[in-house]
């Protein structure tokens, strides 16, 4: 009779231990168990994109873009409507290109330049150092008419980054 309880119990274990092991995973994947990331942190990270950015330009005799916050309005409410929205393009839900998100922002509609975008990377190195590797992002970071950038960071629930640079010529 021992023999056959150890034997159940045993069984029972076997059973209940995918269930158990699979609790834990389940719940560390929801969205309300994501950390939420400060407003201070992106700030951050979107200024690190912009000295990494800044690096890259002066190596190749480029001058030093300066940080223009219509350029940031613009850049932040792009990565935030395509983690809204859940899409990844240069187009906005609105149908808006990067010089009329520029525009609205205030900039000046002859100095809007160009638009790099991207997801996923965690860090500021990560994404300069892709950018750097895509032939026309290489061309909207070290095209020397820019003078000016804005850099947007958006999170989505699950905490994957979107950026948006925005650049201007005035």
């Amino acid at each position: 009779m021992k023999r056959f309880v150890r034997r159940a119990a045993v069984i029972a274990a076997l059973v209940a231990a995918p269930a158990l092991a699979s609790a834990p995973a389940f719940a560390a994947d929801s969205a309300a168990s994501k950390p939420k990331v400060s407003t201070s942190a992106m700030t951050q990270l979107e200024t690190e994109v912009v000295r990494l950015t800044n690096v890259q330009r002066t190596a190749k005799g480029c001058p030093a873009l300066r940080i223009d916050d219509r350029l940031i309005k613009a850049a932040r409410a792009h990565s935030a409507d395509m983690v809204a929205e859940r899409f990844f393009d240069h187009t906005g839900s609105n149908g808006s290109t990067f010089v009329a998100r520029e525009v609205a922002a205030g900039y000046p509609k002859r100095g809007a330049s160009a638009e790099n975008i991207a997801w996923g990377y965690r860090t500021a190195q990560e994404v300069v150092s892709r950018w750097m590797n895509s032939p026309g992002h290489r061309a909207n970071i070290l095209n020397c008419g820019s003078i000016a950038v804005g850099v947007g960071v958006a999170y989505t629930a699950g905490g994957a980054p979107y950026y948006t640079q925005d650049f201007g010529r005035i």
